[in-house]
């Protein structure tokens, strides 16, 4: 599935304080976990975008100058075709939280 047909107003994990029971693991409940929460499946550019981010990420990027930088050097454009400044891309990041 790569959707949640489940939606409803998003709602925060609330753990169980036993180790590993926490309320995410439970088998059998529907709940409404917010980052597991898509009205749509990702576009083929929100794929590409997460692979790039991880690769970014895996390089060593940590800072937003360096992750914007990286993506520029892979080549990675934005979804219109420019290259990444660190506005756009907190735009972008902003655009897709709220999906």
């Amino acid at each position: 599935m790569d959707c949640n047909p489940y939606l409803k107003p998003w709602i925060q994990p609330h753990p169980n304080r036993r180790a590993g029971k926490g309320e995410i693991e439970r088998p059998g409940k529907v709940e409404n976990i917010r980052w597991q929460t898509r009205s749509t499946p990702p576009t083929e550019y929100e794929n590409q975008l997460g692979d790039a981010l991880e690769t970014v990420f895996a390089s060593g990027a940590a800072t937003l100058p360096e992750v914007v930088a990286r993506l520029n050097e892979t080549g990675f454009r934005t979804g219109d075709g420019r290259t990444w400044t660190e506005e756009n891309f907190q735009e972008e990041m902003r655009r897709l939280a709220s999906k």
